[in-house]
């Protein structure tokens, strides 16, 4: 079944007519003949929305009682079995009364769209989820009826219903919105003027950002490459020097100039990382974008006039802005610059601003060789034998003549050996040192600057050549080495973190100490904050140093969405780290959702629990202990009557009965009471070292006399425990027993050694628990099988081996042989290191 379409009248404030133009339209439907009835709308007695409903077919309402009162809500059953092709289901945000079926009226349209029932409705800009404080910031107001911006953004129509703030005043002043009584506090209040611009300005900028959005995805489809200049976008090349931040208030003041306009920082960093701009600056920068009003993007590219028009192209520009060169006048030998180059080929539908700057020709640097990957000796060395090395070797040459071909190989040699040595830059001085020797020692004529035979300056051409190519060979080897390293590296990093993601890992502070080390910095913070204008705090720190409080303190910071940063302070990194500095800050994003996640599971687990107990509890106290005490009742109402005269024989039975009664209420709430212990914590045993023989047959007082056999051999070590807890312990797995055995079948109660344990054995031979309900007869308020409700409250169990545990011991239950259960607890014999304690040992209270 094909999925129903949404349509949505959004409007800026109450009042400006979205209810009207969504019936107005449910008739143009009706009079071509689309089957569409009123599922839900409210007119709120305004008269002309009222009339409108007039022709409509509606759908009957359900009442749902809350508190009290009734209130009208929509009918989904209905809806979905009338299914209409439109349903109008007006204002979206609404919060259904409790007991419907979904919390929310758009979780309702929800289920019509799935059902292929087309649905128009209705919302105001302040119901949108994510901007209830900047409503709530304008207006006063905090909107307690929200909608998911993503629930509208996947309307299939968005229709902005207009209004301005003096129109819809006079519709308020008139009546047609609130009941006369409400006008004057309307217009004081929520309705005034400022307001009203406000939040029409927002439903404004929000629908323009939709179309936009469908102007992007319309070019992204139909491959349009050609700049549409329906809105002013100013793209800032950055180059990561201090002009930066005087190209960004430019641009900013141009995109002032036009409705609408916004602002793209953009940074094109080489592919291999190399690059001479400051982190620092460039946060600043971020920082300095981001607060006038744009956004800042960071792009990889090795053509940076290319990559800064793709961008450019890519995100509809109109005009981009750059910084006139900082290059001296000799270095535009290398090439017309980014500014020229990116002037020249943008071609008639981008504008191009040239802005000068205080950094005009004061030069930047161009690439140069980079031989610092060869290490410092070899660098050092290839210098020595590049420069000193031909002088050298023409010495030697002057006193044994080999001939010029020979002379110009030692020469290529020694050229070879600097390249392999110190790079390009050695490579190249021993090309011209020893071309310069060749010339005047070894070319006739000899000892001058001259050569006179055409042959031989091709061969000092040839090998200045083969020199260079050699020495370029040597560096674009030793650089690609260094860049292979570099990414061994990285993918050993990135393997790291994508081990923590699968191990589930949620260490922040370990996540954050491998950070550190990692990029050897003195500290790092991982920082947040609820939104733009709120504080940053620290969700995790460590290392030494002062305290970052804000990512600008930083030396290097990592941005992670909108509110939040990797903050590192020691030394400025290099572009090139900062690839792997993203992944790690985009994973301790993760730990600390995860962790936060983690910490909500446990306190509703936590709760989940506590309100498991509490309704067992409850249902425990509503029969279990009112059995006894109403029988408790009627034998004490019984003794005191004036109406009966009771024989002695019947007043013992009451009072027996009495008694029974006061004993089994003891020992439940006894039961309550151990069992609250153990939820909370508190169970802190005594331990001593004791005779089982003079604790266990003191357990067997509560059980009628003949139903419990003993066997407990002198002969057995000394138990470390708590003689009180292992009192009850046992107490409740030989009255459990009890219950369960046949009559004229006593139970048993042995206890053997083994190692450096013993274990108290109750034996009984009743019907016996399956295997699969072995571990579930030890939880609370359990009973197996169809035992009475006044059996007990199912804690007997659940207090013994919560006392078991706390003695570090273990209570399991085995079959018997022959039939029945057996009971098996497991003791610490004396003189042995328990296998964890919880605290230091106190009186068990």
């Amino acid at each position: 079944m094909a999925r129903g379409k949404l349509r949505i009248y959004l409007g800026a404030a109450p009042g400006v007519g979205k209810t009207y133009a969504m019936l107005s339209e449910a008739h143009r439907r009706v009079e071509r003949g689309t089957d569409c009835v009123v599922a839900f709308v409210e007119h709120y007695d305004r008269p002309r929305t009222e009339v409108m409903l007039h022709g409509l077919e509606q759908v009957p309402r359900r009442t749902l009682e809350y508190r009290g009162g009734v209130f009208p809500e929509m009918d989904l059953d209905a809806v979905l079995d009338r299914r209409p092709q439109i349903a109008l289901v007006d204002e979206l945000a609404h919060t259904n009364v409790p007991g419907s079926r979904n919390a929310k009226r758009w979780q309702d349209v929800e289920e019509l769209l799935a059902a292929g029932i087309d649905v128009i409705s209705t919302v105001n800009i302040q119901h949108l989820e994510s901007l209830g404080d900047v409503v709530e910031s304008i207006t006063g107001v905090r909107q307690q009826e929200t909608v998911p911006d993503e629930v509208v953004r996947r309307a299939d129509q968005i229709e902005l219903v207009d209004m301005s703030p003096e129109a819809l005043r006079r519709r308020m002043a008139h009546g047609n919105i609130y009941q006369p009584d409400k006008v004057d506090a309307a217009l004081s209040n929520y309705f005034r003027p400022g307001n009203l611009t406000a939040l029409r300005e927002l439903a404004l900028l929000w629908v323009a950002d939709r179309v936009d959005a469908y102007l992007t995805q319309y070019r992204s489809e139909h491959r349009v490459s050609r700049i549409w200049g329906s809105r002013e976008r100013i793209v800032v090349g950055l180059t990561g020097g201090p002009e930066g931040r005087t190209l960004i208030r430019r641009a900013a003041r141009l995109a002032e100039k036009g409705a609408g306009g916004e602002v793209l920082a953009v940074y094109i960093a080489r592919g291999d990382g190399l690059t001479s701009a400051s982190p620092k600056e460039l946060a600043m920068q971020r920082t300095l974008a981001e607060d006038l009003g744009g956004t800042f993007h960071h792009v990889v590219g090795d053509d940076i006039p290319a990559a800064l028009l793709a961008f450019a192209r890519g995100v509809n520009a109109t005009q981009i802005v750059l910084g006139s060169s900082r290059r001296k006048t000799w270095q535009y030998v290398f090439g017309p610059g980014v500014g020229a180059t990116v002037a020249r080929e943008s071609g008639p539908d981008l504008d191009v601003h040239i802005v000068t700057h205080d950094e005009v020709a004061k030069g930047r640097g161009l690439p140069v060789a980079r031989d610092a990957r060869l290490g410092r000796s070899r660098r050092v060395w290839g210098w020595i034998v590049g420069v000193a090395g031909p002088p050298v070797l023409a010495v030697l040459l002057n006193s044994v003549d080999p001939g010029l071909a020979n002379d110009m190989l030692l020469f290529l040699a020694l050229t070879v050996a600097a390249a392999l040595l110190g790079g390009l830059l050695p490579a190249l001085a021993s090309a011209a040192v020893g071309s310069l020797l060749l010339n005047y020692f070894y070319t006739p004529p000899l000892h001058r600057w001259v050569i006179a035979d055409p042959k031989n300056i091709v061969a000092i051409v040839i090998f200045v050549a083969v020199g260079v190519a050699v020495a370029s060979v040597v560096d674009l080897a030793a650089r690609r080495t260094h860049q292979a390293a570099r990414l061994r590296a990285e993918s050993e990093i990135l393997s790291f973190l994508a081990g923590n993601v699968l191990r589930g890992e949620t260490g922040l502070e370990n996540l954050l100490e491998r950070v550190r080390e990692t990029f050897g910095m003195e500290s790092a913070a991982l920082l947040e904050r609820a939104s733009d204008v709120e504080p940053w705090t620290c969700a995790g720190r460590v290392g030494q140093g002062h305290p970052v409080e804000r990512p600008e303190q930083a030396d290097v910071d990592m941005p992670v969405g909108d509110h939040m940063a990797l903050a590192l302070t020691g030394r400025v990194l290099p572009a090139e780290d900062r690839r792997v500095l993203a992944a790690f800050a985009a994973q301790a994003a993760v730990v600390l959702d995860r962790r936060r996640l983690q910490e909500e599971a446990d306190r509703a687990r936590a709760l989940a629990e506590g309100n498991r107990i509490r309704t067992a509890l409850l249902a425990a106290v509503s029969h279990d202990l009112r059995t006894p005490l109403a029988g408790i009742k009627a034998a004490v109402s019984s003794l005191r009557s004036e109406d009966v005269e009771w024989s002695e024989e019947d007043r013992a039975e009451l009072l027996e009965g009495i008694e029974e009664g006061a004993d089994r209420l003891d020992h439940l709430v006894g039961n309550l009471l151990d069992m609250s212990r153990l939820q909370t914590g508190t169970v802190t045993p005594l331990i001593r070292e004791i005779d089982l023989d003079e604790v266990v047959p003191m357990a067997l007082g509560g059980v009628p006399e003949g139903s419990a056999g003993l066997d407990v051999p002198e002969t057995l070590p000394m138990v470390a425990v708590d003689p009180g807890l292992l009192e009850r312990a046992v107490a409740n797995l030989v009255e459990n027993a009890v219950k369960y055995s046949p009559a004229g079948s006593p139970v048993l109660v042995a206890a053997s050694a083994l190692a450096d344990r013993v274990e108290v054995r109750v034996v009984d031979r009743g019907p016996g628990v399956p295997d699969e309900a072995k571990d579930r007869i030890f939880e609370p308020f359990q009973r197996y099988g169809d035992a009475p409700r006044g059996a007990g409250v199912g804690l007997g169990l659940a207090v013994a081996r919560g006392f078991a545990e706390a003695m570090s011991g273990t209570l399991n239950a085995e079959d018997t042989p022959g039939g029945g259960l057996t009971m098996v607890l497991t003791l610490r014999a004396a003189g042995t290191r328990p296998e964890h304690t919880a605290e230091p040992e106190r009186q068990a209270s």
